[in-house]
């Protein structure tokens, strides 16, 4: 009798605790996350809230919408912990506000411009959402699919998306690999690859958007900024590169000491920062497809918290959040306001279709795409 009475409790709490997880679901991520509100169908497709986390109690949540970074979470040079990228803390937001936070950004980064590009005789009319230029792919870029996602251990996940020849009129059927690793380092390891079963043009980044000190309501003037690069890419009023190559060397533009962002943001007598509204330019990189040199490097003073970017790709577009203007608002309900990030785009150069002196973005059938990027964050006692 006395052991019936026993496991009738046991079974009791058990059915209760049962009860409990399906009231409250998982549990929330370290940065806050409710991993319930990332799970959604869209386009036939569900969509998830990965996390990842390493032997250091380092964690990155990552959402197979768009594949993007949600959060990044590290503990700064006090032990507070800092969650350093904007995003949005559900997945109706994402789909209901036109944003690149965090982005898996395709088929084609940066900006084409007039929205067409010829290939081999034939010319092909993009979708214009940029002025008459396309931006990042598209109205309905890689940044709005729902990926399939895999998560192969606690550091890692895949995600996979199959693309139509003439998704965003883009030519050739695609596919499309993306895989995050968190490593022990601190390191975000971004491994993009890609086939295509027709000649067709690619270039993809990741469009985190940055704040080393974990507060959005601060803005990056304060973030010091190295790029390794002797060289950039000027634009013209549309930001799209005028097909020169000239040195940073005496402008606002020279990144090769470190400096804060805020230094020479608000120069407007140079040109290029007021065409620009600040920083938005592509940086010409002096490591030449070494991923083992660094490329670019941000620290936050206040937190000691800095990310170094390390990249195959020849480019990086440095973006200081100008159209930021605070009427989004992201996670926890605060609103971003102009500047309050920096984006660190590992890319081809802008506008490469049809400028044939820069580096070639051409994909032809039975090549495999691959670029990299890793985001390495340290931080400064």
């Amino acid at each position: 009798m006395r052991n019936s009475i026993i496991l009738a409790g046991m079974m009791a709490l058990m059915l209760t605790a049962c009860n409990n997880q399906e009231k409250t679901g998982p549990a929330l991520t370290q940065s806050g996350l409710d991993p319930l509100k990332f799970e959604a169908t869209i386009d036939g497709q569900q969509t998830h809230l990965y996390t990842l986390t390493n032997k250091n109690g380092m964690e990155v949540c990552i959402t197979n919408f768009g594949g993007r970074i949600v959060s990044v979470n590290l503990n700064d040079k006090n032990g507070i912990p800092r969650d350093v990228v904007l995003a949005f803390d559900n997945i109706e937001d994402y789909q209901n506000i036109a944003s690149d936070f965090g982005a898996s950004i395709g088929r084609y980064a940066n900006r084409i411009a007039g929205a067409k590009f010829e290939l081999d005789g034939t010319i092909y009319e993009l979708l214009a959402n940029d002025g008459d230029n396309c931006l990042h792919g598209g109205p309905k870029g890689w940044q709005y699919k729902v990926f399939e996602g895999k998560q192969l251990s606690d550091t890692q996940v895949q995600l996979s998306l199959d693309s139509p020849d003439g998704d965003m009129n883009f030519p050739g059927n695609m596919k499309v690999k993306v895989t995050y690793t968190l490593t022990d380092d601190n390191a975000i390891d971004i491994k993009y690859s890609a086939t295509t079963d027709k000649k067709t043009v690619i270039n993809m980044t990741n469009h985190s958007y940055f704040n080393l000190s974990g507060d959005p309501t601060k803005d990056n003037s304060d973030h010091v900024l190295f790029v390794n690069a002797d060289n950039y890419t000027p634009v013209n009023a549309k930001l799209i590169p005028l097909g020169k190559i000239e040195s940073v060397k005496g402008t606002p533009m020279d990144f090769s000491t470190p400096k804060p962002i805020g230094q020479d943001i608000n120069k407007t007598d140079f040109e290029q920062i007021k065409l620009g509204n600040g920083f938005d330019h592509n940086w010409v990189l002096n490591t030449n497809g070494d991923i083992t040199q660094l490329a670019a490097k941000a620290t936050c003073p206040s937190t000691g918290i800095s990310v170094s970017v390390y990249t195959n790709e020849p480019g990086i577009q440095v973006y200081a959040g100008n159209f930021l203007n605070g009427r989004v608002k992201g996670k926890h309900g605060i609103p971003y306001n102009r500047r309050t990030a920096v984006c660190l785009e590992t890319q081809h150069y802008p506008d490469s279709p049809n400028q044939p002196s820069f580096p070639s973005v051409v994909l032809e059938p039975g090549q495999t795409y691959n670029s990299e990027c890793i985001f390495k964050f340290t931080v400064d006692k």
